[in-house]
C-alpha cells in the first residue's frame, strides 16, 4: 500500500512539473485539485530552525520524518521528472514556433488573471488601490527587463528563489514569473542541455526562497488576504505585455554590449516589419484554448473545495 501511494504521490508531482514548465499554469493549482496542497505546504513550513538542528547532529531519521521526507521525495522525483522531459520539447516550440507558442501562453494567463481576481469577495478602495499599483509595478517590469537579463550566479539563484515561490501560489505560474525575468528560455536550454551547474545554482535559489517566502506568504494571507491576492491579480494582469504574441526586435549598441528592446506590435505590423504571417486566426484559436484549459482547471478545483467543504 505504502508504495502504491508514494507512485501516486509522484504521479501528482509529474502533474505539477508539467504545469511549472508551461506559464500561465499554476503548480499550485495542480496541488491544491489532485489533494496533496495543504500537505506541501506543511512541509514545506517544517523546514525550520529545529529540522537543521537535527540535520546538522546527524539525527538524519529525526530530520527525514520532521520534514515529511517520504513525500517531498516523492514529489520532487515526479516534478524532475517532468521538467526534464517536456524542457526539450518547449525550447523546440519556442524555437520554431514562438507565435503560436505565445498565444496559447496568453490566452492561459489571461484567464489565471480574472480567475485570480475572484478570489478577492469584495473590491474595496484598498483592494483596487493594491490592484492598481500590482498592475502598474508589473507593467513598469515588463517595460525595464530587456530580453536578455544577466546570466551571473546570483541572478539565476534569484531567479530561481522568486519562480519557486509561485509554486504555493494557486493561480500564479512560476514558468510565467521566469519568462518576467527574462530566465524562460534560459533555463530551459539548461535543463534540456543538463548544464548543472546552471541548474545547481536554481535549486540553490529555488530552496532558498521557497523556505524563507512560504512563511511570509502564509502570514501575508492569513493578515491581508484580500489586499495580497488584488496585488498578485494587478501583477498578473500588467505584465500581459511580456506576453504579447506579435513583437519586432530593436539592437542598442554599446560599449558594454548589445542590448536587444522587444515591442508589441499589431498584426499587420508584424508582417510588414518581420515579413512572416501574423497567423492571425491560429493566434486567437491558441488563446481560446489556453483560457478554456484555466477555465476548466478551476472548475474541477471549486468542485474538488466544495466536496470537502460539504464533508466537514
Amino acid at each position: 500500500m505504502a508504495k502504491r501511494n508514494y507512485l501516486s504521490i509522484v504521479l501528482k508531482g509529474i502533474g505539477m512539473g508539467t504545469a511549472d514548465v508551461i506559464p500561465g499554469v499554476s503548480g499550485g493549482t495542480i496541488a491544491f485539485i489532485t489533494g496533496i496542497y495543504e500537505e506541501l505546504l506543511d512541509s514545506i513550513k517544517s523546514i525550520d530552525l529545529t529540522a537543521m538542528k537535527l540535520l546538522f547532529r546527524l539525527r538524519l531519521k529525526e530530520f527525514w520524518k520532521k520534514i515529511n521526507g517520504n513525500f517531498l521525495l516523492a514529489l520532487v522525483a515526479g516534478i524532475a521528472t517532468a521538467a526534464f522531459t517536456l524542457a526539450k520539447l518547449m525550447t523546440w516550440l519556442l524555437e520554431h514556433h514562438p507565435v503560436p507558442v505565445w498565444a496559447f501562453f496568453f490566452g492561459l494567463i489571461a484567464a489565471s488573471t480574472v480567475i485570480v481576481s475572484k478570489r478577492v469577495p469584495k473590491w474595496t478602495a484598498p483592494n483596487i488601490l493594491s490592484l492598481l499599483l500590482g498592475a502598474g509595478a508589473a507593467y513598469f517590469i515588463t517595460q525595464v527587463t530587456p530580453t536578455s537579463t544577466p546570466d551571473v550566479w546570483w541572478f539565476i539563484m534569484l531567479s530561481g528563489a522568486i519562480a519557486i515561490c509561485a509554486m504555493i501560489l494557486p493561480g500564479i505560474s512560476g514558468a510565467f514569473i521566469l519568462v518576467l525575468l527574462g530566465k524562460y528560455h534560459f533555463i530551459l536550454n539548461a535543463v534540456t542541455e543538463l548544464n548543472i551547474g546552471i541548474i545547481l545554482l536554481f535549486i540553490v535559489g529555488a530552496v532558498a526562497g521557497i523556505l524563507s517566502f512560504s512563511h511570509a506568504l502564509s502570514w501575508l494571507l492569513h493578515h491581508h488576504h484580500n489586499v495580497t491576492i488584488a496585488a498578485l491579480t494587478g501583477f498578473m494582469a500588467g505584465s500581459l505585455a511580456k506576453i504579447w504574441p506579435w513583437k519586432t526586435l530593436t539592437y542598442q549598441y554599446s560599449s558594454e554590449g548589445t542590448n536587444t528592446i522587444e515591442h508589441n506590435v499589431m498584426p499587420v505590423q508584424f508582417e510588414a516589419v518581420t515579413g512572416q504571417d501574423a497567423q492571425l486566426w491560429l493566434v486567437i484559436g491558441l488563446c481560446v484554448v489556453g483560457f478554456a484549459i484555466i477555465w476548466a482547471i478551476e472548475a474541477i478545483s471549486n468542485k474538488k473545495e466544495q466536496k470537502e467543504a460539504a464533508g466537514k
